[in-house]
């Protein structure tokens, strides 16, 4: 059974939230709601998350505030951050979602088709990194098993090796369809960053799994792609 990912939604007025578990219901992943920026970094220290939807106006801590927190952390610092804000100050106000690591920026009241695109494209990318690791951690396992002959342990590594290449390609193919699909239909440069920026951790991994062939590499290379 696949696992389904987390989508953080940070706002400090209910009916908002239960908007947006409205508008995202329909992708069939995991809601968690948090009613301010405190409660969300607070989420942020156990779970992991594909994306988080931001409210910019909070009291207290604000989205701003709760962004450059997330940012700081290691563990967060690569997660997606979506600001949702029902006021516009102009092209400063936005500067300064941007600054502190947006990589979207939406004014209420927005398209919720749109909403829910933009989300999807981040989930998705989400759950090819996620298989990648779990393949990536099931080859080391193989590779660093004891307890069998050298012989045995070669004929199975260099078939879990072949597995592993076949499926980084299909995973690969179907990121360069995503991101052809990003470029024809113009959709926002925050998206088509992200894709190319999952090619590139993909082809990081292609060059890691090579050097796993016998006598070119160690399962080293793939740990420092991940």
């Amino acid at each position: 059974m696949v696992q389904k990912a987390k989508i953080l939604l940070v706002d400090d007025r209910p009916e908002n939230l239960l908007a947006l578990e409205a508008i995202l219901s329909a992708l069939d992943q995991t809601l968690v709601r948090a009613s301010s920026g405190e409660e969300a970094l607070k989420a942020l220290l156990t779970d992991d998350f594909a994306v988080i939807l931001l409210d910019v106006q909070m009291p207290g801590m604000d989205g701003f505030e709760t962004a450059a927190h997330i940012k700081r952390r290691e563990r967060t610092r690569d997660i997606p951050i979506i600001f949702l804000t029902a006021i516009n100050h102009g092209p400063h106000h936005t500067f300064r979602g941007y600054a502190a690591g947006a990589v979207d920026y939406i004014s209420k009241p927005f398209d919720p088709w749109v909403l829910r695109a933009k989300v999807s494209v981040f989930v998705e990318l989400y759950m090819k990194n996620c298989q990648l690791r779990e393949q990536a951690s099931l080859l080391r396992l193989q590779l660093e098993g004891n307890g069998k002959d050298a012989g045995a342990e070669a004929t199975e590594s260099a078939g879990l090796l072949a597995e592993l290449s076949a499926r980084l390609a299909a995973v690969e193919e179907q990121a360069e369809a995503l991101t052809k699909q990003l470029n024809d239909d113009s959709t926002d440069a925050a998206a088509v960053a992200t894709a190319a920026h999952l090619e590139r951790k993909l082809t990081g991994l292609r060059r890691a799994l090579d050097a796993l062939e016998p006598g070119t590499g160690s399962t080293s290379s793939v740990s420092s792609q991940n």
